[in-house]
């Protein structure tokens, strides 16, 4: 909050002007930011940037958020996305030079040390990112969206979370595609927007129930008793948990900072609901990990698959991670590209290696922690306990 007041005066500023975020944290230190400028005699002004439209843009007719996925995408497609800003021209008068702390070479100086490979940052790569994507692999995106072991999603996520790149750009450039690729665009152009406006749907959540932010969207459920067995978080946390799914997704995780969409229902899904840790906790960790972590859309993603956020049926749906597997892995190719201990097993086994011949274990992978079918059980009493 000291720097930014102080830059200002440095440069002479009579106004700030920053792009607006959503989390709690973020509007309180904006507020701060305003009432120290302010006190100097300097605006500040913040705009909305990161979405087409914001929280309370779009309501239901009874004037209230919405708080359901499918309405509210409706209403966000009935509305005409307005065109994104042509890039300002040159400042008519010299910019200030600066003096500059040089930056650190080592992120561990941030006081989070970084093991993750970061993204090419700038507005350049993230419009190159969409520009691959726009190429080719947006045709196939409806049929590869949940497989894990092929190339079939944009990629962009960095770039939105970290605002190199304009939400409206890739909303106009997306229609184009859309229209000039003809029928076979019109599928998988329109399962990429659904997945835009899912990001904007959970922003929307946040800024008008910011309480998702501390816990459940629906309060009844803030009192699950959850498990505090931390062998179990452990195991889960660096992969070893004896589903293989799920444990080579999280190595892919920690090694990478990424995670495809379709891995985070499945390992959130088997932590909450398998072995019924809090999703506080797993969303916690994810936010440490990914290099695109965006606190809405990690929120809501967790209390999805955990059973507690804004879905319509929620507790109920669990995820096999065996089925998982074999339905989006069906050659067991990421599995074996980050599990290699069971690299040797077919595809037929490689999923539920207690399936093979001799267990499939020979080469260290362990046994698993829990059986899925009786962990279920125990998941659905435990939401009609607290529902009851």
């Amino acid at each position: 909050m000291d720097v930014i007041p102080a830059l200002a005066r440095e440069l002479g500023a009579e106004a700030v002007f920053a792009n607006r975020r959503y989390e709690p944290y973020a509007v309180g230190r904006d507020a701060r930011i305003f009432n120290a400028l302010n006190e100097m005699g300097v605006g500040f002004e913040v705009f909305k940037d990161a979405v087409a439209w914001e929280g309370e843009e779009l309501l239901t007719q009874a004037g209230s958020p919405f708080t359901v996925f499918t309405p509210y995408a409706k209403a966000w497609k009935a509305r005409a996305v307005p065109a994104a800003r042509r890039r300002l021209s040159a400042a008519r008068k010299p910019v200030p030079k600066i003096s500059s702390e040089p930056l650190p070479v080592d992120s561990g100086e941030f006081g989070h040390a970084l093991t993750q490979p970061i993204p090419e940052p700038g507005e350049r790569a993230g419009r190159l990112a969409l520009k691959r994507f726009f190429a080719g692999p947006v045709y196939h995106y409806a049929m590869r969206r949940d497989r894990p072991d092929l190339e079939g999603t944009s990629g962009l996520s960095p770039y939105l979370r970290c605002g190199t790149i304009g939400v409206r750009e890739i909303y106009s450039r997306l229609g184009e595609v859309r229209k000039s690729g003809g029928a076979r665009a019109v599928l998988p152009c329109d399962a990429w927007l659904n997945e835009l406006i899912w990001r904007e749907f959970y922003l929307q959540i946040l800024t008008n129930f910011p309480r998702v932010a501390q816990g459940a969207f629906h309060a009844r459920y803030d009192r699950l008793e959850w498990s505090d067995n931390e062998n179990h978080f452990t195991a889960w946390s660096r992969g070893q948990t004896g589903y293989p799914l799920v444990d080579a997704a999280m190595r892919c995780l920690n090694a990478t900072g990424t995670m495809h969409n379709r891995l985070r229902m499945v390992v959130a899904m088997f932590l909450t609901k398998d072995l019924l840790i809090d999703w506080r906790e797993g969303e916690r960790y994810f936010m440490r990990q990914l290099v695109d972590g965006d606190m809405a859309a990690n929120n809501g993603g967790w209390q999805w698959s955990a059973g507690t956020g804004t879905d319509a049926a929620p507790y109920f749906r669990i995820f096999n991670p065996v089925a998982q597997g074999e339905k989006f892995d069906p050659d067991g190719e990421f599995v074996r590209r980050w599990v290699p201990e069971l690299a040797h097993l077919s595809a037929d086994n490689i999923h539920a290696p207690w399936r093979a011949p001799l267990g499939g274990y020979a080469r260290g992978y362990p046994p698993r922690i829990v059986v899925h079918e009786e962990q279920r059980k125990k998941c659905l009493a435990m939401f009609q306990k607290v529902k009851a």
